[in-house]
């Protein structure tokens, strides 16, 4: 059992919960949970650490627009962003950079074998949204703003932009193909990040190639007969990458860190201890992993092979320089509210404390200037 960390004196009496959100994806926040360290760590005192995801509770919509004070998020960056571009006083504390299977997926008779393959052909670009506040609908959608990085990156990749492909709107929810009067919804029985994913469109042969993310998406594919045209994963240059979960922010609300600068210190401290363990046991992650993703074992062993790479949280510049790249195509391409400097987003002194305090001191009096 992972021993306490020693506690910082605190000028403010300690909140009753500290809360805390992930996506369905790996994190060092989701695995630090599942092993019960986070728990374990402000159980001493008095706190109830709390997840959105578990809660079951109208609480929940705060993962999207980050308005409950006392919470820590882990998660994609294309919500992360948008609330920020909406006036929530946030703050970036971390970047964990996870490699999570991003591929295109085709049919096996569309003879697309590379990224070169798709010029002249149609991919499908989810729709915007549903949302019944007006002002997240951009923010939320996710599968829309996510498939079209990843046709930007794969297709830059081989000199191509998107005058060279057809993107094919697929509407949220209920995805009709028009005149055809064939519904396209999610297929039965997806799990997981694979609802997000117009597979039963490819499926069809309305469109010649999706992009999907994760493990849950990697079981649907399998269950379709569905083939990889690209790996993303496997192109060198991670400015092709990026997208909403590469990199992946870590942001508090500014409250927090006036009022309990300490606890998110310290919350930061046990995700490290967290992907060290990952390095560390890299055998006894699965099960975690199927839990966090909703994926099959073997999806899981493919699409997170090298999580261990990324998962400690930094705020260096080239994982800085690439979320610059995510904030500029969001606001290029529609998903903003406004334009904001990422330099007066951050705030590296929790994360700087927290090395320190997991190098057996005490957190430096400079970051709590």
């Amino acid at each position: 059992m992972a021993t306490m960390l020693e506690r910082p004196a605190s000028t403010e009496s300690f909140p009753a919960e500290l809360w805390f959100t992930r996506c369905p994806v790996p994190t060092a926040t989701g695995i630090a949970y599942k092993l019960g360290w986070l728990g374990d760590e402000f159980a001493g005192d008095g706190i109830a650490l709390r997840t959105l995801q578990e809660s079951g509770s109208e609480l929940g919509r705060h993962h999207y627009d980050h308005r409950l004070p006392n919470l820590i998020r882990e998660g994609g960056n294309m919500l992360a962003i948008a609330a920020r571009a909406q006036g929530e006083p946030t703050k970036l504390v971390g970047l964990t950079w996870i490699e999570e299977s991003q591929l295109i997926l085709t049919r096996p008779d569309t003879g697309i074998h590379t990224a070169a393959d798709l010029k002249g052909r149609r991919l499908a670009l989810p729709g915007w949204t549903r949302n019944d506040i007006p002002s997240h609908v951009r923010g939320t959608s996710i599968a829309r703003g996510m498939s079209l990085h990843g046709y930007k990156g794969v297709l830059a990749s081989v000199g191509l932009t998107f005058d060279d492909v057809e993107l094919v709107e697929i509407e949220d929810r209920l995805r009709n193909v028009g005149g055809s009067g064939r519904d396209l919804a999610p297929r039965r029985g997806t799990t997981g990040l694979s609802r997000l994913w117009p597979i039963d469109a490819l499926v069809s042969g309305h469109v010649d190639a999706i992009y999907v993310k994760g493990a849950s998406a990697l079981d649907s594919a399998r269950e379709a007969g569905l083939v990889v045209a690209v790996d993303l994963d496997a192109m060198p240059d991670p400015r092709f990458r990026v997208n909403n979960g590469t990199p992946r922010p870590i942001t508090v609300h500014q409250r927090l860190l006036d009022q309990h600068f300490d606890l998110v210190v310290r919350f930061l401290a046990v995700t490290l201890r967290a992907a060290d363990w990952v390095a560390a046991e890299p055998d006894k992650l699965r099960a975690i992993l199927e839990f966090e993703t909703e994926g099959s074992p073997e999806a899981v062993d493919r699409a997170y092979a090298r999580l261990h790479e990324g998962l400690h949280p930094t705020l260096d510049a080239g994982r800085l320089a690439l979320l610059d790249q995510q904030k500029k195509f969001l606001l290029t391409h529609g998903f903003l509210d406004a334009d904001f400097a990422l330099a007066d987003w951050v705030d590296a002194r929790p994360l700087a404390a927290a090395l320190a305090l997991n190098a057996g001191g005490n957190i430096p009096s400079q970051v709590l200037a």
